[in-house]
């Protein structure tokens, strides 16, 4: 493979973080490097210098096959938008097949700090994306963010300070997403409308939720069959900074996991501690349009502003049921005696769980269509479990998890 290497000039940029050590210097490479980006042939490598370096644009990766673009490491190459003026994303990839992109750091976007859309093979090593400064309404959607791609894999990587997801795959199909760390975001790690995911190895700690495995309606793809297993899920209590509107701004802080309005799903050999409303939840999209307030709005990955709700109502395709559900193996604990109070659920989970949040809550909410849905809870221990009912206002709550102790016959081949 030929190998394209960045030599450019360094030119001083005046305005670093006030939080950077006073002896950061910070250059720019923007214009050099956007032109290689653009006349780098397939198959070729560029090779990010070490250094600090300050983008004011969007860099923009188009129509390019087996590309690797490699950093000095995810400390020493620092690629920073802290001055964005054009452009929502920090380093946006499209079109594109079999990239490689690792060993440097992306900050501080308008938007997303790494976005790649419609792209066949992707891998994301040891990228740290993330806003430093700490949680904050005003930060990007996505550290990062595959979309509407296939075999995708995401490793040893870094995201911290999204206000939407950490790390995040949506309406893609084969992803792999093991050993990243994600904190301080409002989701942590988030697949979204994918298909055959598997999600092991990570640590998700200090966001609002951890893990969430999602259907939404109205977008172009529906998504199933995905792993979760062999992950630490802990602490996860952040207050929620999303934006009002978004799906995210609906997690209770102190979810460990939700499982939402999806299907042929499998959470095993994981430990799931001190998160202080939930260890994992089972939920409806009925569930969190009622906890809604008022018409939520969403930004979806194809570009469009829809409502929520009118969403749910106009997807006649959409199952916002969960079925084929199976938490298996998992190694539960709390220490934390009271759920958040920050949220509808929290305050709910006080009253019916009083000393007890739960470890495995199930929203109970059934589907007209669909009696049997194999929601399957075993082999878990001594767990604290919740079945809501929450269509009949909680009425027939139980926290019997007998019913629930079976063997999935959709279940993953192992």
């Amino acid at each position: 493979m030929k190998q394209l290497i960045l030599v450019s000039s360094l030119v001083f940029v005046v305005g670093c973080s006030s939080k950077e050590p006073e002896n950061t210097i910070w250059k720019s490479i923007e214009r050099s490097l956007q032109t290689q980006f653009i006349a780098i042939a397939d198959g070729d490598t560029i090779r990010l210098p070490e250094g600090h370096f300050m983008f004011t644009k969007s860099l923009t990766i188009d129509g390019k096959k087996g590309v690797v673009i490699i950093g000095k490491g995810m400390d020493k190459t620092i690629l920073s938008w802290k001055n964005q003026t054009e452009g929502a994303q920090g380093l946006h990839v499209s079109n594109s097949a079999n990239l490689v992109l690792q060993d440097f750091s992306v900050e501080d976007a308008k938007g997303d700090n790494l976005k790649v859309n419609d792209t066949h093979g992707l891998v994301l090593r040891r990228i740290r994306s993330a806003w430093p400064e700490g949680p904050k309404t005003e930060n990007g959607a996505y550290a990062l963010y595959p979309v509407l791609c296939k075999n995708v894999l995401i490793e040893e990587c870094v995201a911290m300070g999204s206000s939407d997801a950490g790390i995040y795959v949506g309406q893609s199909d084969s992803v792999i997403i093991r050993n990243n760390k994600a904190y301080w975001n409002v989701a942590g790690i988030e697949a979204e409308n994918s298909k055959y995911v598997e999600i092991y190895g990570n640590e998700a700690y200090e966001n609002t939720g951890g893990l969430l495995v999602f259907d939404l309606p109205g977008l172009t793809k529906y998504g199933h069959s995905t792993k979760v297993y062999d992950n630490n899920i802990h602490d996860n209590n952040h207050e929620n900074f999303a934006q009002k509107g978004n799906i995210v701004a609906s997690i209770p802080p102190g979810s460990g996991m939700m499982v939402l309005a999806t299907h042929n799903i499998e959470v095993y050999n994981n430990i799931v501690s001190d998160n202080r409303s939930v260890g994992v939840a089972i939920v409806s999209y009925e569930l969190v349009a009622a906890l809604s307030e008022g018409e939520q709005q969403k930004v979806n990955a194809i570009g469009g502003v829809q409502t929520v709700n009118n969403r749910f109502r106009e997807d006649t395709l959409y199952n916002a049921f969960p079925y084929d559900v199976t938490v298996r193996n998992n190694k539960f604990s709390n220490s934390h005696w009271f759920p958040t109070l920050q949220s509808d659920i929290g305050k709910l989970l006080l009253m019916q769980s009083f000393l007890n949040p739960p470890d495995v809550l199930f929203d109970g909410i059934e589907n007209p269509k669909q009696k049997s849905r194999n929601i399957c809870i075993r082999d878990n221990g001594d767990i604290i479990f919740i079945n809501l009912d929450a269509a009949n206002e909680f009425k027939s709550l139980s926290k019997d998890v007998t019913p629930f102790m079976c063997e999935n016959p959709m279940a993953f081949l192992r």
